[in-house]
């Protein structure tokens, strides 16, 4: 409690400085681990939306098909409200889909490749995020579909 009543007492002004002097960097560090963070979580969430979206479309759901036939633009439209359910806001040219690829040496695959440009809210302080990194995910599913 003295060393509390010490430092608001003290009017010399060096506690005020020093402080200055360690909270920036203090702050940054901090930031761009909180920055860093939200790029990795949108790296798995771009793994989750690939994934979500191979399998849709290899085992026919309704939210890649129309009428019971795999649709392409349906498979689209699926992946990019799974994406923007989480917060990430794809565009139809960030997002490819196939339903008769190969994958590893092995034919009959669906495949998607979605890529997404993460942009920091810090870019002035952060310039390592501040010109966007591009981040991709690409999954394959078996087809399972007639």
């Amino acid at each position: 409690m003295s060393r509390c009543r010490s430092f608001l007492s003290d009017r010399s002004g060096a506690n005020a400085v020093e402080f200055a002097l360690l909270s920036v960097p203090l702050l940054l560090v901090l930031m761009g681990t909180f920055e860093f963070g939200r790029m990795y979580w949108a790296q798995h969430v771009l793994n989750e939306i690939a994934d979500a979206g191979a399998r849709c479309a290899g085992v026919l759901q309704t939210g890649c098909t129309q009428n019971g036939v795999y649709s392409a633009a349906a498979t689209i439209s699926y992946i990019s409200n799974r994406a923007a359910t989480d917060g990430i806001v794809l565009s139809n040219a960030n997002i490819t889909v196939s339903n008769n690829t190969t994958c590893s040496g092995l034919s009959g695959f669906s495949s998607v490749q979605v890529s997404y440009t993460f942009t920091t809210v810090l870019p002035a302080f952060l310039t390592s995020l501040a010109n966007g990194p591009n981040l991709s995910a690409k999954a394959c599913f078996p087809n399972q579909g007639a």
